[in-house]
Protein backbone atom coordinates (compact mmCIF):
# COMPACT_ATOMS: atom_id res chain seq x y z
CA UNK A 1 0.00 0.00 0.00
CA UNK A 2 2.80 2.36 0.94
CA UNK A 3 4.24 1.46 -2.44
CA UNK A 4 1.57 2.19 -4.31
CA UNK A 5 1.25 5.59 -2.73
CA UNK A 6 4.81 6.55 -3.28
CA UNK A 7 4.48 5.92 -7.03
CA UNK A 8 1.03 7.81 -7.51
CA UNK A 9 2.52 10.29 -5.93
CA UNK A 10 5.22 10.71 -8.12
CA UNK A 11 2.86 10.35 -10.92
CA UNK A 12 0.85 13.09 -9.63
CA UNK A 13 3.87 15.72 -9.28
CA UNK A 14 5.28 14.29 -12.83
CA UNK A 15 2.23 16.16 -14.05
CA UNK A 16 1.54 19.12 -11.58
CA UNK A 17 4.99 19.85 -11.18
CA UNK A 18 7.60 20.63 -13.70
CA UNK A 19 10.60 21.26 -11.80
CA UNK A 20 10.15 18.09 -9.85
CA UNK A 21 9.21 16.55 -13.63
CA UNK A 22 13.02 18.06 -14.35
CA UNK A 23 14.80 16.72 -11.87
CA UNK A 24 13.67 13.28 -11.90
CA UNK A 25 12.90 11.92 -14.99
CA UNK A 26 16.11 11.01 -16.61
CA UNK A 27 16.34 8.65 -13.56
CA UNK A 28 12.74 6.88 -13.76
CA UNK A 29 12.11 3.59 -15.12
CA UNK A 30 8.83 2.10 -16.44
CA UNK A 31 9.81 -1.20 -14.83
CA UNK A 32 10.05 1.01 -11.17
CA UNK A 33 6.14 0.80 -11.72
CA UNK A 34 4.24 -2.18 -9.95
CA UNK A 35 0.84 -0.33 -10.38
CA UNK A 36 -0.41 -1.16 -13.50
CA UNK A 37 -3.09 2.60 -13.22
CA UNK A 38 0.18 4.36 -12.58
CA UNK A 39 2.59 2.61 -14.91
CA UNK A 40 -0.08 3.26 -17.63
CA UNK A 41 -0.32 6.84 -16.72
CA UNK A 42 3.89 7.06 -16.30
CA UNK A 43 4.26 5.65 -20.02
CA UNK A 44 1.70 8.41 -21.48
CA UNK A 45 3.75 11.13 -19.51
CA UNK A 46 7.03 9.77 -21.10
CA UNK A 47 6.03 9.04 -24.38
CA UNK A 48 4.48 12.86 -24.69
CA UNK A 49 7.54 14.55 -22.88
CA UNK A 50 9.80 12.51 -25.16
CA UNK A 51 8.23 13.87 -28.09
CA UNK A 52 7.36 17.23 -27.07
CA UNK A 53 9.65 18.14 -24.60
CA UNK A 54 6.88 19.28 -21.81
CA UNK A 55 4.50 17.99 -20.35
CA UNK A 56 0.60 16.48 -21.31
CA UNK A 57 -2.19 18.19 -20.23
CA UNK A 58 -4.79 16.39 -18.49
CA UNK A 59 -7.14 16.29 -21.67
CA UNK A 60 -4.45 15.25 -23.68
CA UNK A 61 -3.35 12.14 -21.09
CA UNK A 62 -7.53 11.40 -21.78
CA UNK A 63 -7.38 11.58 -25.18
CA UNK A 64 -4.23 9.44 -25.60
CA UNK A 65 -5.45 6.71 -23.39
CA UNK A 66 -8.57 6.89 -24.75
CA UNK A 67 -6.67 6.01 -27.97
CA UNK A 68 -5.00 3.01 -26.92
CA UNK A 69 -5.71 -0.75 -27.63
CA UNK A 70 -3.52 -2.87 -25.07
CA UNK A 71 -5.06 -1.07 -21.92
CA UNK A 72 -8.08 -2.85 -20.25
CA UNK A 73 -11.44 -1.20 -19.68
CA UNK A 74 -10.43 -1.45 -15.74
CA UNK A 75 -6.92 0.23 -15.98
CA UNK A 76 -8.72 2.71 -18.45
CA UNK A 77 -11.01 3.89 -16.14
CA UNK A 78 -9.03 3.50 -12.70
CA UNK A 79 -6.62 5.86 -14.80
CA UNK A 80 -8.92 8.44 -16.19
CA UNK A 81 -10.46 8.25 -12.52
CA UNK A 82 -7.14 9.03 -11.36
CA UNK A 83 -6.37 11.83 -13.46
CA UNK A 84 -9.65 13.32 -12.30
CA UNK A 85 -8.44 13.36 -9.23
CA UNK A 86 -4.98 15.03 -9.33
CA UNK A 87 -5.01 18.85 -7.82
CA UNK A 88 -1.81 20.87 -7.08
CA UNK A 89 -1.39 19.57 -3.77
CA UNK A 90 1.69 20.76 -1.95
CA UNK A 91 4.44 18.50 -1.42
CA UNK A 92 7.70 19.59 -0.04
CA UNK A 93 9.72 19.21 -2.98
CA UNK A 94 13.77 18.61 -1.24
CA UNK A 95 11.31 15.69 0.87
CA UNK A 96 10.16 15.00 -2.87
CA UNK A 97 13.13 14.34 -4.71
CA UNK A 98 14.80 12.44 -1.58
CA UNK A 99 11.91 10.07 -1.84
CA UNK A 100 12.06 9.47 -5.24
CA UNK A 101 15.22 8.56 -5.40
CA UNK A 102 14.77 5.96 -2.81
CA UNK A 103 12.21 4.51 -4.25
CA UNK A 104 13.87 4.31 -7.31
CA UNK A 105 16.91 2.93 -5.55
CA UNK A 106 14.60 0.27 -4.12
CA UNK A 107 13.02 -0.74 -7.01
CA UNK A 108 16.18 -1.05 -9.13
CA UNK A 109 17.44 -3.37 -6.68
CA UNK A 110 14.26 -5.47 -6.24
CA UNK A 111 14.22 -5.64 -10.22
CA UNK A 112 18.09 -6.62 -10.25
CA UNK A 113 17.88 -9.27 -7.53
CA UNK A 114 14.76 -10.98 -9.68
CA UNK A 115 16.57 -11.09 -13.10
CA UNK A 116 19.42 -12.62 -11.38
CA UNK A 117 17.31 -15.24 -10.05
CA UNK A 118 15.71 -15.87 -13.13
CA UNK A 119 18.84 -15.90 -14.96
CA UNK A 120 20.64 -18.26 -12.16
CA UNK A 121 17.80 -20.72 -12.40
CA UNK A 122 18.14 -20.76 -15.96
CA UNK A 123 14.94 -18.91 -16.87
CA UNK A 124 16.61 -16.18 -19.47
CA UNK A 125 18.44 -18.01 -21.81
CA UNK A 126 19.25 -15.08 -23.64
CA UNK A 127 21.70 -13.64 -20.62
CA UNK A 128 25.02 -15.93 -19.47
CA UNK A 129 25.37 -15.88 -15.37
CA UNK A 130 28.39 -13.87 -15.38
CA UNK A 131 26.53 -10.99 -16.30
CA UNK A 132 24.99 -11.03 -12.62
CA UNK A 133 27.48 -9.13 -11.03
CA UNK A 134 27.35 -5.92 -13.64
CA UNK A 135 23.40 -6.28 -13.28
CA UNK A 136 23.56 -5.95 -9.53
CA UNK A 137 26.08 -2.79 -10.17
CA UNK A 138 24.07 -1.38 -12.33
CA UNK A 139 21.38 -1.05 -9.94
CA UNK A 140 23.64 -0.06 -7.00
CA UNK A 141 24.65 2.74 -9.01
CA UNK A 142 21.07 4.24 -9.17
CA UNK A 143 21.32 8.14 -8.05
CA UNK A 144 20.38 11.82 -8.76
CA UNK A 145 23.50 13.21 -8.35
CA UNK A 146 24.44 14.41 -11.65
CA UNK A 147 27.51 16.16 -10.97
CA UNK A 148 30.40 13.76 -12.49
CA UNK A 149 33.67 15.08 -11.53
CA UNK A 150 35.82 18.51 -11.76
CA UNK A 151 37.07 19.28 -15.58
CA UNK A 152 40.21 21.13 -14.52
CA UNK A 153 40.78 23.70 -17.44
CA UNK A 154 37.34 24.00 -18.41
CA UNK A 155 36.31 24.51 -14.67
CA UNK A 156 38.85 27.14 -14.20
CA UNK A 157 36.81 30.53 -13.85
CA UNK A 158 34.89 28.96 -11.85
CA UNK A 159 37.87 27.79 -9.63
CA UNK A 160 39.16 31.08 -9.44
CA UNK A 161 35.80 32.58 -7.94
CA UNK A 162 35.94 29.79 -5.95
CA UNK A 163 39.70 31.16 -4.23
CA UNK A 164 38.23 34.66 -4.04
CA UNK A 165 34.87 34.06 -2.85
CA UNK A 166 33.56 36.16 0.55
CA UNK A 167 32.65 32.57 2.66
CA UNK A 168 30.45 32.91 5.16
CA UNK A 169 32.12 32.67 8.77
CA UNK A 170 31.70 33.18 12.08
CA UNK A 171 34.58 35.24 13.78
CA UNK A 172 35.91 34.51 17.19
CA UNK A 173 36.97 37.72 19.76
CA UNK A 174 40.13 36.36 19.70
CA UNK A 175 43.39 37.56 17.26
CA UNK A 176 45.28 34.27 17.02
CA UNK A 177 42.07 31.79 16.56
CA UNK A 178 40.96 34.50 13.50
CA UNK A 179 44.65 34.14 12.15
CA UNK A 180 44.36 30.07 12.19
CA UNK A 181 40.94 30.12 10.42
CA UNK A 182 41.48 32.61 8.26
CA UNK A 183 38.69 34.83 9.67
CA UNK A 184 36.72 32.47 11.72
CA UNK A 185 34.62 29.32 11.25
CA UNK A 186 32.46 28.39 8.04
CA UNK A 187 29.92 26.61 7.80
CA UNK A 188 29.33 22.38 7.44
CA UNK A 189 32.33 22.28 9.79
CA UNK A 190 33.42 20.36 13.03
CA UNK A 191 35.68 22.03 14.94
CA UNK A 192 36.95 19.87 18.24
CA UNK A 193 38.60 21.36 21.44
CA UNK A 194 40.76 18.84 23.64
CA UNK A 195 41.55 19.08 26.55
CA UNK A 196 41.69 17.30 29.97
CA UNK A 197 39.38 17.75 32.63
CA UNK A 198 39.40 20.74 34.26
CA UNK A 199 41.30 22.88 31.67
CA UNK A 200 38.64 24.80 30.08
CA UNK A 201 37.26 22.91 27.72
CA UNK A 202 33.24 24.27 28.78
CA UNK A 203 35.00 27.48 29.50
CA UNK A 204 36.31 27.75 25.90
CA UNK A 205 32.81 27.10 24.50
CA UNK A 206 30.90 29.07 26.49
CA UNK A 207 33.51 31.87 26.04
CA UNK A 208 32.68 31.74 21.98
CA UNK A 209 29.30 30.89 22.45
CA UNK A 210 29.13 34.47 24.85
CA UNK A 211 31.06 36.12 21.73
CA UNK A 212 29.00 34.47 19.00
CA UNK A 213 26.22 36.14 21.05
CA UNK A 214 27.24 39.53 21.06
CA UNK A 215 28.20 39.56 17.12
CA UNK A 216 24.14 39.32 16.86
CA UNK A 217 24.44 35.66 15.86
CA UNK A 218 21.63 32.54 16.86
CA UNK A 219 23.20 30.09 19.34
CA UNK A 220 22.74 26.58 20.24
CA UNK A 221 24.34 25.25 23.36
CA UNK A 222 23.69 21.65 24.21
CA UNK A 223 25.09 20.52 27.02
CA UNK A 224 25.72 16.27 27.94
CA UNK A 225 28.25 17.06 31.21
CA UNK A 226 26.06 20.14 33.11
CA UNK A 227 23.02 21.44 33.94
CA UNK A 228 21.72 23.70 31.77
CA UNK A 229 22.08 26.73 34.80
CA UNK A 230 25.22 25.92 35.14
CA UNK A 231 26.08 26.63 31.39
CA UNK A 232 24.02 30.03 31.54
CA UNK A 233 25.84 31.00 34.99
CA UNK A 234 29.04 31.11 33.10
CA UNK A 235 27.62 32.84 29.91
CA UNK A 236 26.59 35.15 32.90
CA UNK A 237 29.61 35.74 34.68
CA UNK A 238 31.40 36.51 30.93
CA UNK A 239 28.87 38.53 29.62
CA UNK A 240 28.17 40.66 32.82
CA UNK A 241 31.40 41.10 34.08
CA UNK A 242 30.90 39.36 36.96
CA UNK A 243 32.97 36.67 38.93
CA UNK A 244 30.93 33.51 38.78
CA UNK A 245 31.06 33.31 42.19
CA UNK A 246 29.66 37.16 43.00
CA UNK A 247 26.41 35.93 41.34
CA UNK A 248 25.18 33.69 43.83
CA UNK A 249 26.21 36.34 46.41
CA UNK A 250 23.58 37.34 48.58
CA UNK A 251 24.63 41.02 48.37
CA UNK A 252 24.30 40.86 44.60
CA UNK A 253 20.97 41.83 44.15
CA UNK A 254 18.22 40.86 41.68
CA UNK A 255 17.28 44.18 40.49
CA UNK A 256 21.51 44.51 39.88
CA UNK A 257 21.16 41.46 38.02
CA UNK A 258 18.20 42.44 36.03
CA UNK A 259 19.48 45.78 35.24
CA UNK A 260 23.00 44.07 33.39
CA UNK A 261 20.88 41.22 31.39
CA UNK A 262 18.61 44.17 30.51
CA UNK A 263 21.88 46.40 29.20
CA UNK A 264 23.03 43.54 27.80
CA UNK A 265 19.85 42.43 25.98
CA UNK A 266 20.06 45.78 24.12
CA UNK A 267 23.65 45.35 22.93
CA UNK A 268 22.76 41.96 20.34
CA UNK A 269 20.04 40.98 18.62
CA UNK A 270 21.10 37.27 18.85
CA UNK A 271 19.41 34.51 21.57
CA UNK A 272 20.82 31.89 22.70
CA UNK A 273 19.44 28.74 23.54
CA UNK A 274 20.89 26.15 26.51
CA UNK A 275 19.34 22.55 26.14
CA UNK A 276 20.53 19.62 28.62
CA UNK A 277 20.37 15.94 28.03
CA UNK A 278 21.24 13.28 30.41
CA UNK A 279 24.94 12.36 29.64
CA UNK A 280 25.39 9.29 27.10
CA UNK A 281 21.36 9.64 26.00
CA UNK A 282 21.82 11.99 23.49
CA UNK A 283 22.54 11.70 19.81
CA UNK A 284 22.37 13.54 16.10
CA UNK A 285 18.87 12.51 15.64
CA UNK A 286 17.70 14.09 19.07
CA UNK A 287 19.86 16.85 17.95
CA UNK A 288 17.77 16.78 14.66
CA UNK A 289 14.22 17.00 16.60
CA UNK A 290 15.31 19.75 18.92
CA UNK A 291 16.29 21.76 16.11
CA UNK A 292 12.69 21.47 13.96
CA UNK A 293 11.17 22.20 17.28
CA UNK A 294 12.75 25.52 18.22
CA UNK A 295 12.13 26.19 14.30
CA UNK A 296 8.53 25.49 14.89
CA UNK A 297 7.61 26.70 18.43
CA UNK A 298 10.12 29.55 18.48
CA UNK A 299 11.35 30.49 15.10
CA UNK A 300 14.83 29.82 16.04
CA UNK A 301 17.41 28.85 13.27
CA UNK A 302 20.92 28.68 15.05
CA UNK A 303 24.09 30.43 13.27
CA UNK A 304 26.34 27.97 15.18
CA UNK A 305 25.92 25.13 17.25
CA UNK A 306 28.15 23.91 20.52
CA UNK A 307 28.14 20.42 22.05
CA UNK A 308 29.13 19.88 25.54
CA UNK A 309 30.85 17.73 24.37
CA UNK A 310 31.41 14.45 21.96
CA UNK A 311 32.55 11.66 23.82
CA UNK A 312 29.53 11.84 26.21
CA UNK A 313 27.03 12.04 22.70
CA UNK A 314 25.25 8.43 21.94
CA UNK A 315 25.46 6.95 18.52
CA UNK A 316 22.89 6.97 16.10
CA UNK A 317 24.56 4.41 14.08
CA UNK A 318 25.18 2.40 16.77
CA UNK A 319 22.83 1.62 19.62
CA UNK A 320 22.63 -0.49 22.05
CA UNK A 321 25.33 -1.88 20.28
CA UNK A 322 28.56 -3.05 21.59
CA UNK A 323 31.42 -1.61 19.65
CA UNK A 324 34.72 -0.65 20.50
CA UNK A 325 35.39 3.09 21.28
CA UNK A 326 37.14 3.51 18.36
CA UNK A 327 34.53 2.83 16.07
CA UNK A 328 31.81 4.52 18.48
CA UNK A 329 33.90 7.91 19.04
CA UNK A 330 34.72 8.14 15.19
CA UNK A 331 30.63 6.91 14.16
CA UNK A 332 30.09 10.21 16.71
CA UNK A 333 32.00 12.79 15.00
CA UNK A 334 31.27 11.26 11.63
CA UNK A 335 27.51 12.09 12.79
CA UNK A 336 27.84 15.31 14.23
CA UNK A 337 29.63 16.78 11.07
CA UNK A 338 27.10 15.53 9.17
CA UNK A 339 24.43 17.03 11.53
CA UNK A 340 26.34 20.71 11.03
CA UNK A 341 26.37 20.14 6.56
CA UNK A 342 22.64 19.21 7.11
CA UNK A 343 21.98 22.51 8.76
CA UNK A 344 24.50 24.60 7.62
CA UNK A 345 26.31 25.54 10.54
CA UNK A 346 29.58 25.31 12.03
CA UNK A 347 29.52 22.55 15.39
CA UNK A 348 32.15 23.61 17.90
CA UNK A 349 32.65 20.73 20.43
CA UNK A 350 34.98 19.39 22.63
CA UNK A 351 36.91 15.83 23.09
CA UNK A 352 38.78 14.67 26.35
CA UNK A 353 42.74 13.45 26.50
CA UNK A 354 43.87 10.03 27.49
CA UNK A 355 45.39 10.20 30.92
CA UNK A 356 49.17 10.40 29.39
CA UNK A 357 47.85 13.23 28.47
CA UNK A 358 46.26 15.01 31.48
CA UNK A 359 48.20 17.35 32.97
CA UNK A 360 50.71 17.38 30.51
CA UNK A 361 52.97 20.11 28.89
CA UNK A 362 52.50 18.45 25.52
CA UNK A 363 49.67 17.32 23.43
CA UNK A 364 49.57 15.55 20.63
CA UNK A 365 47.04 13.60 18.34
CA UNK A 366 48.08 10.66 20.42
CA UNK A 367 46.18 12.04 23.29
CA UNK A 368 42.79 12.08 21.85
CA UNK A 369 40.95 10.20 24.05
CA UNK A 370 38.90 6.84 23.13
CA UNK A 371 39.60 7.49 19.13
CA UNK A 372 42.39 8.41 16.49
CA UNK A 373 39.76 8.09 14.30
CA UNK A 374 38.28 11.63 15.25
CA UNK A 375 40.84 14.10 14.00
CA UNK A 376 40.39 12.51 10.79
CA UNK A 377 36.15 13.51 10.83
CA UNK A 378 37.52 17.05 12.76
CA UNK A 379 38.23 20.45 10.56
CA UNK A 380 39.82 22.10 13.17
CA UNK A 381 41.37 19.97 16.32
CA UNK A 382 43.19 22.26 18.88
CA UNK A 383 44.46 21.37 22.41
CA UNK A 384 44.07 23.78 25.16
CA UNK A 385 47.08 23.03 27.96
CA UNK A 386 47.33 24.35 31.30
CA UNK A 387 50.61 23.94 33.19
CA UNK A 388 51.22 26.02 37.32
CA UNK A 389 53.25 28.22 35.73
CA UNK A 390 50.44 28.94 33.20
CA UNK A 391 48.20 29.04 35.89
CA UNK A 392 50.13 31.36 38.01
CA UNK A 393 50.25 34.01 34.71
CA UNK A 394 46.30 33.95 34.05
CA UNK A 395 47.38 32.22 30.95
CA UNK A 396 46.36 28.77 28.38
CA UNK A 397 48.46 27.37 25.34
CA UNK A 398 46.88 26.36 22.47
CA UNK A 399 48.26 23.79 19.98
CA UNK A 400 47.03 22.97 16.38
CA UNK A 401 46.52 19.67 16.09
CA UNK A 402 44.80 19.43 12.59
CA UNK A 403 43.78 22.81 10.71
CA UNK A 404 41.52 22.60 7.27
CA UNK A 405 41.50 26.43 6.67
CA UNK A 406 45.03 27.14 7.14
CA UNK A 407 48.59 25.78 7.22
CA UNK A 408 48.64 24.58 11.30
CA UNK A 409 52.42 24.85 11.16
CA UNK A 410 51.88 28.81 11.50
CA UNK A 411 51.18 29.82 14.81
CA UNK A 412 51.35 26.23 15.91
CA UNK A 413 51.13 27.12 19.67
CA UNK A 414 50.16 30.56 20.65
CA UNK A 415 49.31 31.67 24.12
CA UNK A 416 45.69 33.25 25.21
CA UNK A 417 45.14 34.67 28.29
CA UNK A 418 42.34 33.23 30.67
CA UNK A 419 40.14 34.65 33.76
CA UNK A 420 38.34 31.98 34.55
CA UNK A 421 36.52 33.55 37.45
CA UNK A 422 34.58 35.74 34.82
CA UNK A 423 35.23 32.57 32.39
CA UNK A 424 36.40 34.71 29.58
CA UNK A 425 39.38 34.60 27.52
CA UNK A 426 41.50 37.10 25.94
CA UNK A 427 44.21 38.34 23.81
CA UNK A 428 47.88 38.27 25.45
CA UNK A 429 50.89 40.89 24.11
CA UNK A 430 53.21 39.78 21.62
CA UNK A 431 55.71 38.92 24.51
CA UNK A 432 53.90 36.27 25.59
CA UNK A 433 53.61 34.52 21.80
CA UNK A 434 57.23 35.30 21.45
CA UNK A 435 58.49 33.23 24.27
CA UNK A 436 57.30 29.86 23.19
CA UNK A 437 59.99 27.41 22.28
CA UNK A 438 58.78 26.38 19.15
CA UNK A 439 60.84 22.79 18.85
CA UNK A 440 58.59 21.94 21.98
CA UNK A 441 55.60 23.14 24.08
CA UNK A 442 57.51 24.07 27.05
CA UNK A 443 57.85 27.62 28.05
CA UNK A 444 61.57 29.51 28.14
CA UNK A 445 63.18 29.93 31.40
CA UNK A 446 62.02 33.68 32.06
CA UNK A 447 58.52 32.54 31.65
CA UNK A 448 57.36 34.00 35.05
CA UNK A 449 58.13 37.31 33.94
CA UNK A 450 55.47 37.25 31.11
CA UNK A 451 52.79 39.61 31.46
CA UNK A 452 49.34 39.89 30.04
CA UNK A 453 47.30 42.15 28.72
CA UNK A 454 43.62 41.79 29.47
CA UNK A 455 41.15 43.38 26.78
CA UNK A 456 38.63 43.62 28.67
CA UNK A 457 39.78 46.04 30.61
CA UNK A 458 37.30 48.82 30.60
CA UNK A 459 34.53 46.57 29.93
CA UNK A 460 31.45 47.44 31.97
CA UNK A 461 27.79 46.63 31.84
Amino acid sequence: MATERIEETIVRNLLCNEEFYRKVIPHLDLSYFENNVDKTIFEEIQDFSCKYDKLPTKEVLRISLGQRNDVTDETYKSSIDQIASYTDEWVDFDWLVDATEKWCQERAIYNALMQSIKIADGGDKKVKKDAIPSILQDALSVSFDEHIGHDYIESADDRYEFYHRDEEKIPFDLQKFNYITKGGLPNKTLNVALAGTGVGKSLFMCHVASSCLMQGRNVLYITLEMAEEKIAERIDSNLLDVPIKQLSDPLFSKQQFRNKVDVLNKKTQGRIIIKEYPTASAHVNHFKSLLNELSMKKGFQPDIVFIDYLNICASARYKGTIVNSYTFVKAIAEELRGLAVECNVPIVTATQTTRAGYGSSDVSLTDTSESFGLPATADLMFALISTEELEQLGQIMVKQLKNRYNDPTIHKRFIVGIDRAKMRLYDCDQKAQEDIVDAGDTLKDNFLELKTQNKFDGFKI
